[in-house]
């Protein structure tokens, strides 16, 4: 039964449909937050995603480790992403080699942030169980695409919460990746790797939070 529920929206009309249909098992803090930044994604684009996240993170007061944990389960999920789901999709080509390639940086981000976990006394979150709906090349390029850049906006809101300027820096080096991994699959699937105009621009708490704090089911 998923945890992740789009409730009373459907899936008509959704700004990213394919965010709908991934399923995080988990009864973590972070688990959750992950399960929201979703819904907020699917529901009302990828500008959503940064709102939701910093208001999540502010709520949950637990400082550089909850932030850490809540970036490892997210992590968790790209990493089952490309080094489990990219291998029984039969991938090829161009596709092949990416997915490759950025399961082994999506690894390597698990235990960066599980190590910074622990240097800091805190214990890292367990791993969630994903369902993740992709059958082909092409559903699994699409939802890549969705992944990638629902990772950077989540970044983007977890960012200001952060304390430690060594956190922050080690922050800022992985969104970095996350991005290009982004701009990378956006060019593979004909779309642009970079938001039009020059920035990345979220929606505001107001409009995102209110709305979507009820498709969440914990």
């Amino acid at each position: 039964m998923p945890n992740h529920t789009l409730t009373n929206a459907g899936q008509a009309g959704l700004a990213n449909p394919e965010l709908a249909n991934v399923e995080v098992s988990g009864l973590t803090r972070s688990s959750f937050i992950l399960r929201g930044a979703m819904a907020a994604g699917a529901v009302y684009g990828l500008g959503a995603v940064t709102p939701f996240v910093s208001q999540a993170l502010a709520q949950a007061g637990g400082g550089d480790v909850e932030i850490l944990n809540f970036a490892l389960t997210l992590e968790y999920l790209e990493s089952d992403f490309y080094n489990v789901k990219g291998k029984e999709v039969g991938l090829k080509g161009q596709a092949l080699s990416y997915a490759s390639m950025f399961g082994e940086q999506e690894a390597d981000h698990v235990k960066a942030i599980t190590k910074t976990i622990e240097s800091l006394g805190g214990k890292p979150v367990a791993k969630p169980t994903f369902v993740i709906p992709a059958s082909s090349q092409s559903s699994f390029l699409a939802l890549a695409s969705v992944l990638e850049n629902t990772g950077v906006s989540a970044y983007n809101g977890a960012a200001p919460s952060i304390q430690s300027k060594q956190v922050l820096a080690a922050a800022g080096s992985i969104v970095q990746i996350e991005a290009r991994h982004a701009a990378a699959i956006n060019l593979l699937v004909s779309k642009s790797p970079t938001p039009s105009g020059g920035f990345d621009v979220p929606l505001t708490k107001a409009q995102v939070l209110t709305k979507v704090t009820p498709l969440i089911k914990a």
